[in-house]
């Protein structure tokens, strides 16, 4: 029994291979034959009753009409047909030599064996019997090496190694391995090898098993609206594992649905073999059809709707735009105002209609002005936007010369219209355009002005006149002046006639004078609603006179008290200009006698001349010379000028040897910053300095306080009217420790109150120390004070300004360092402090280290 649509046989038809040639079937109904001699059932047949089944193949030469018959029998399948063999081939030779016959080998080629894919039958399947005619002489085994046998994929052929039969365990694919090369072998049970190997290939047979498959299930395209039949739009691809060179992947494409079907159902049409979609009818339009939906059918046994598989994709063919309809004017006539003078300003919005795609070249307009402003006064932008165009003022528009426009606009598209396509009257438009009046500035007239006089002019003196004009016309208003700027303040104007006038005398040398130039900025302001002001500048051109008297320079100079050479260079200055001021005549003043005595003065050039001194040498100090410099102006102006030399020893290299000098010579920068960072240097530690005398003054305090009462008194100093010798010199004048309005020691300075820190209201009681004390009675005392001084409301805050005349155990004095002494006390001996104890080291390291 044979399945439907099973693979029979192959036609193998020797014909010109420039014919064409068409093979069909005697009777369709049981089998069918493809354009490449494949032979197919159609149906499942039946051999039950029947020895045998014929199909009458006729080949008929498409040129010349010649045709050929064949008849092929196929016989009944109820018995097993014999399997194909084999044989490893011989031949006989003679072999040279020896004069008998021997067997060789002789080479030849086995055919392939076809195994047709998706077989349903028995596994395993006998292919062909393998056998070499040896066997009949001794036992020998056979075996097959290869892909799919002993190598990967393993197990798809096996042998049997008596007999030699070539099986096949499992159904083929043809598109996982299209055929397989085998080698077959021969040997003895020693495992001889008694016959070489034979090469044998297996051909995996296609069937119609793959569907067609497309490479997108949505494919996108474009085609312009308005192109003509025939214009290519986009191509469509397929694929069909089956093999190509038959027709099982062969495949054919049509188009099934077009959706649209406007203007016409079949605008586009597909090549069935490229899949290249082209148009067929002209009116593709995208203002009326946008886009196009195509199901694409690509079908397989070059398209046999009865036998080939089939398989759909959908096309979507966009309609691109064209720039096929122009602008067009939503009215005829716009409307628009402006004020005058205004600049960059939108007078009228001008809108256009465009069916083609928005935002796209062939939608966006383009304005341009063609006629109404000669002077370019006025300028069109397109909005990206809205695609409106934007009518501004450029230029600025005077409303008394012209009060109106009207202007002549036209619109076109970015790129130019399709051939064929007439604009409409609508692309132009006529814009109006009213110019309203404002209130102007006023003008001067020129501005700025310039004018030259003369310095020194007085005050009250008349200038000139700086006027404006109003450019209102259609107005009448009265202009007023002002001044706005006049830095040395030497002008005014007349608020009424714009008379301008002097107020200070005119000074070229002014240091708001540059290049002999001074500018005065003046506003005249109308009576308009809003106001209206202008500014206009008055340039003066100030000519020099000889109003300045020369002047010498340097005014200090240095000199050696032994000069050499002997001689100063001086200069004299002017701030006039030419012919006000050199070349300049120098002359010593007579008076006093030693100036001529001591000096000479030679003139070297017009503008410097040599003071020298006519004798050897000068004492060192301060020498003023006056010297009489006149300028050579037509009214010549001459002043004495005092020149102060200072004569100074020098070094070798001339140099004075003091450290100031009275030249224009001083401290480097450098050096300048060094002092100050000593100074603030020597501030930092003279503070770290008082802190830590402060704290260990406290610390002292605190030991004393420590001290035992029962100690002995007589290891602290007991007498404190006297620094001179030590425990030795007891005669001590104790009237030092009392409390005199005013007394100060030219040598020491112990804690006295200060007059200018006694209380003005002094009506507490002090206690009174006896003339003789004892040792006890200080100690009583000083509590008694301290006492006395805590309760008065009248004593200063500071207990370091109250008198205490004993420093013993428990003492609440301060630090000792308040305490100096004058240089006219250094002959004095205090060595033996440091014998006294530990509380007068610092007393012997402070007065009793020697010399330094």
């Amino acid at each position: 029994i044979k399945r439907k649509e099973s693979f029979i046989f192959i036609l193998l038809l020797s014909w010109k291979e420039s014919s064409s040639v068409w093979f069909r079937v005697g009777d369709p109904s049981d089998f069918t034959v493809s354009q490449e001699g494949v032979i197919y059932t159609q149906r499942n047949l039946s051999l039950v009753g029947k020895k045998k089944m014929e199909v009458v193949v006729y080949a008929q030469d498409v040129l010349s009409n010649h045709t050929s018959v064949c008849v092929g029998i196929l016989f009944g399948l109820q018995q097993p047909s014999a399997v194909p063999e084999i044989l490893f081939p011989w031949r006989n030779i003679v072999v040279m030599g020896e004069g008998s016959l021997s067997r060789v080998k002789r080479d030849w080629v086995i055919p392939p064996i076809n195994v047709a894919e998706n077989s349903r039958g028995h596994f395993p399947e006998d292919l062909v019997r393998i056998r070499s005619d040896r066997d009949k002489s001794r036992m020998l085994r056979y075996s097959v090496t290869g892909p799919g046998a002993d190598q990967p994929p393993t197990g798809i052929f096996i042998i049997d190694p008596i007999s030699g039969h070539l099986s096949v365990t499992k159904p083929l694919d043809r598109e996982h391995i299209p055929n397989f090369h085998l080698r077959a072998h021969a040997v003895d049970l020693n495992g001889n090898q008694v016959e070489n190997p034979i090469d044998i290939i297996i051909n995996v047979i296609d069937q119609n098993d793959n569907v067609p498959d497309f490479l997108h299930s949505t494919f996108n395209g474009s085609v312009p609206e308005g192109s003509k039949p025939g214009s290519f739009v986009m191509t469509v691809t397929a694929v069909d594992k089956d093999d190509p060179k038959t027709a099982n992947g062969m495949m054919r494409y049509k188009i099934l649905t077009q959706n649209p079907q406007s203007p016409s159902s079949n605008m586009f049409t597909i090549n069935n073999r490229t899949g290249d979609i082209i148009t067929v009818a002209a009116g593709l339009d995208r203002e009326k059809v946008t886009q196009y939906t195509l199901i694409i059918q690509a079908t397989d046994m070059e398209g046999n709707p009865t036998f080939g598989l089939s398989n759909t994709a959908t096309t979507v063919i966009r309609i691109t735009d064209v720039n096929d309809n122009s602008p067009e004017f939503t009215t005829d006539t716009f409307f628009g105002e402006v004020h005058e003078n205004r600049v960059n300003v939108i007078v009228a919005n001008l809108s256009v209609t465009d069916k083609d795609q928005p935002h796209t070249s062939a939608w966006r307009a383009v304005y341009r002005i063609v006629a109404g402003d000669p002077t370019g006064r006025f300028s069109i932008t397109t909005d990206p936007t809205s695609n409106e165009g934007l009518l501004t003022v450029v230029k600025p528009i005077d409303f008394e010369l012209t009060r109106s426009f009207m202007l002549i606009v036209e619109a076109v598209n970015e790129v130019p219209l399709v051939r064929g396509i007439q604009s409409p009257r609508q692309s132009t438009a006529t814009v109006s355009v009213r110019i309203l009046d404002m209130n102007e500035s006023p003008e001067f007239s020129p501005n700025p002005k310039s004018i030259k006089l003369e310095e020194g002019l007085p005050a009250g003196s008349l200038l000139s006149t700086f006027t404006a004009q109003d450019p209102d016309r259609f107005m009448r208003q009265t202009i007023r002046y002002s001044k706005i700027y006049d830095p040395a303040n030497w002008l005014k104007i007349d608020p009424f006639n714009g008379q301008i006038s002097t107020i200070a005398v005119l000074d070229r040398e002014s240091h708001y004078i540059k290049n002999n130039l001074y500018n005065v900025t003046f506003m005249a302001s109308d009576e308009g609603f809003p106001p209206a002001s202008g500014t206009g500048t008055l340039q003066m051109y100030l000519l020099d006179i000889n109003d300045n008297a020369p002047q010498v320079f340097p005014s200090e100079v240095e000199m050696c008290e032994k000069p050499d050479p002997n001689a100063l260079n001086i200069t004299a200055s002017d701030p006039d200009l030419n012919p006000h001021t050199g070349p300049f005549v120098f002359e010593l003043v007579s008076r006093p006698s030693e100036i001529r005595r001591n000096w000479t003065l030679i003139r070297v050039n017009g503008e410097v001349a040599q003071l020298r001194l006519r004798i050897g040498s000068l004492a060192s100090g301060i020498y003023e010379v006056p010297i009489t410099i006149t300028d050579s102006g037509i009214l010549p102006m001459s002043n004495t000028s005092v020149l102060r030399v200072k004569v100074c020893q020098c070094d070798h290299h001339g140099d004075c040897l003091e450290m100031g000098k009275i030249n224009a010579v001083g401290l480097g920068t450098e050096a300048i910053i060094a002092i100050l960072l000593c100074i603030i240097t020597l501030l930092v530690l003279v503070l770290l300095f008082v802190m830590w005398m402060k704290r260990r003054d406290k610390e002292r305090q605190a030991k004393q306080l420590l001290i035992d009462p029962e100690d002995d008194i007589r290891d602290n100093i007991l007498k404190y009217d006297e620094e001179g010798g030590g425990e030795e010199d007891q005669d001590y004048d104790l009237s030092q420790l009392q409390q005199p309005d005013a007394l100060e020691s030219e040598c020491v300075k112990v804690g006295i109150r200060r007059l200018d820190e006694r209380p003005l209201h002094h009506d507490h009681q002090y206690p009174i120390r006896s003339t003789a004390p004892h040792p006890g009675d200080i100690e009583d005392f000083i509590y008694e004070g301290l006492k006395a001084a805590d309760h008065d409301p009248t004593a200063p805050p500071y207990d370091s300004l109250l008198v205490f005349d004993y420093e013993g155990s428990g003492s609440t004095a301060g630090s000792l360092s308040s305490l100096h002494s004058c240089s006219s006390c250094g002959d004095q001996e205090y060595n033996y402090l440091s014998e006294w104890g530990p509380h007068f080291h610092k007393l012997a390291d402070l007065y009793g280290g020697g010399d330094d």
